[in-house]
């Protein structure tokens, strides 16, 4: 047991657990979670899809959300020991993806019953991969420069513009974003919109990276046909579910201790196999200190991570997680360095047999790290936010 969870109620409540992941968590599966979960555009078969459809049917995947939308229900103590038999029997969570992170949690907040009831379950199941429509070409960090226009035509809106760096857009069955509906006002003529990617109309090319993947997307909308059931809030006052959104999206990154990159092979692991150990200890010194240092900001980052998540749990997401999001891009790209590092000569290469896969995965992911102070909101603009929103300095 990780924590001192412990009433007559939560441990009846962690008996029913077990045994149902005793009988529902296929064996064959123990430790071994997908590098794609479903949400953000896996697709699986096998022992993988039918544990996707018994949490799913469960509600577990979203173990907190309300029961009558298919979640879990479960208290904040309940999913926490949830958790914690999940991680004793060597389960995982195969659902996630932007709609469990961000947009139902947003709809939860703002959306109307008719939107939850239509949104939200196959969400849960992982059903539905969603993408965002936020950034565009000249609407980057002063989002709400963006000019995709939605032109009210009473029952429908037809939209016309492009959106850029769209996180899985080509594999995504709905977008959730906001587009302009006022050429008068740049706050005020903004509205929160959903829309199938596969209507008319909508063009996906994928963005190559330098890490040679190609996870964004620039999207083309070209009179495209949305019906006006998919507005969510009121017309022109989008804004403001936008920015509440992204709080989610940075408690989701930062609160959650990080929803890119990274790997189960750890910089311990790693000195150990490519430096090799003096006796009991590592053999390099300075290497032995970095280590143990970003060790210590790992520990004390989760901690503080959780702190958040239960203040998020009853409050809502605050604008101070951009100080958890500035941090996390921090330590996530130092962690990459190091790692490189370590592997030396061996940590350089991009293709060919000289190389194994976990090499040049980990160079890419050194290479993808380089983003991480950039999406789900750059450094700049959530320190601007703190210093604005949570501490009131004036000039920000």
């Amino acid at each position: 047991m990780d924590t001192n969870l412990s009433t007559p109620e939560l441990d009846r409540f962690r008996e029913e657990a077990r045994s149902w992941l005793e009988e529902n968590f296929p064996a064959s599966l123990k430790g071994k979670p997908p590098s794609n979960v479903a949400g953000f555009g896996a697709k699986f078969t096998g022992d993988m899809k039918l544990w996707q459809e018994r949490i799913g049917a469960k509600g577990w995947s979203t173990p907190t959300w309300p029961a009558k939308y298919g979640g879990g229900g479960l208290s904040q103590e309940e999913a926490a020991v949830l958790k914690e038999e999940m991680n004793r029997a060597g389960a995982f969570n195969p659902i996630g993806g932007f709609g469990t992170m961000m947009w139902g949690p947003t709809l939860l907040d703002v959306g109307t019953e008719e939107q939850k009831m239509r949104y939200l379950p196959p969400i849960i199941r992982g059903e539905i991969h969603w993408c965002q429509g936020y950034s565009e070409p000249g609407a980057g960090s002063d989002l709400a420069s963006l000019q995709s226009f939605a032109e009210d035509k009473g029952d429908h809106f037809v939209i016309n513009g492009s959106k850029i760096w769209t996180s899985g857009a080509k594999e995504a069955d709905w977008m959730y974003g906001v587009f302009r509906t006022d050429r008068s006002s740049k706050y005020e003529g903004i509205s929160f919109i959903t829309l199938d990617m596969k209507s008319p109309g909508v063009e996906v090319k994928p963005i190559m990276l330098i890490s040679g993947q190609s996870p964004f997307n620039e999207v083309f909308f070209t009179d495209v046909v949305v019906p006006k059931e998919n507005l969510i809030g009121e017309i022109n006052k989008g804004w403001s579910i936008g920015k509440h959104l992204l709080l989610h999206e940075r408690q989701g990154i930062a609160g959650g201790g990080g929803g890119f990159g990274g790997s189960p092979y750890d910089i311990e692991h790693a000195a150990k196999d490519y430096i090799g150990m003096d006796g009991d200890v590592l053999a390099d010194g300075g290497m032995r200190e970095r280590i143990a240092a970003q060790k210590m900001l790992g520990h004390s980052f989760g901690l503080t991570a959780r702190r958040f998540n239960e203040e998020a749990a009853v409050h809502g997401p605050s604008p101070a997680i951009g100080i958890m999001k500035v941090a996390w891009a921090k330590m996530n790209q130092n962690r990459e360095e190091l790692m490189i590092e370590i592997m030396g000569n061996r940590g350089l290469g991009w293709e060919g047999d000289g190389f194994n896969q976990r090499e040049l995965g980990h160079v890419r992911a050194w290479l993808r790290s380089k983003a991480n102070s950039i999406e789900g909101g750059s450094n700049e603009v959530n320190l601007n936010l703190v210093a604005k929103r949570v501490l009131g300095l004036k000039g920000y």
